[in-house]
């Protein structure tokens, strides 16, 4: 499972990709170091709240749409636990659990 750390730098690279910048773009435009935006993507650093206003600002998105990751996690978890609890079921138990989980999602 990744840290809310590591969730959030790759937003702020998926969303850089987004806007065509490379990593030297973006960080002249926010006025750090390019090493520090890539350990900031990498999941290495947290950046500041003055540096996720700047991130922000520079690829004209909302601060909150920097973390717009975090209902992605939440829904990992769940599928990750229910993957763990069928792992240990035995062919029938997971027959039925198939036929539940197909009508609960239709």
């Amino acid at each position: 499972m990744k840290t809310t750390k590591e969730l959030l730098g790759a937003r702020i690279k998926e969303l850089r990709k987004a806007k065509r910048l490379s990593q030297d773009e973006l960080s002249e435009k926010i006025n750090i170091d390019p090493k520090h935006l890539s350990r900031i993507e990498v999941g290495k650093s947290y950046p500041s709240l003055d540096t996720l206003e700047r991130i922000a600002n520079a690829l004209n998105v909302e601060i909150k749409d920097l973390f717009e990751f975090m209902h992605l996690s939440r829904k990992r978890d769940l599928t990750d636990n229910i993957s763990k609890l069928l792992k240990e079921a035995d062919e029938d138990k997971l027959r039925l659990s198939l036929k539940i989980i197909r009508a609960i999602v239709r």
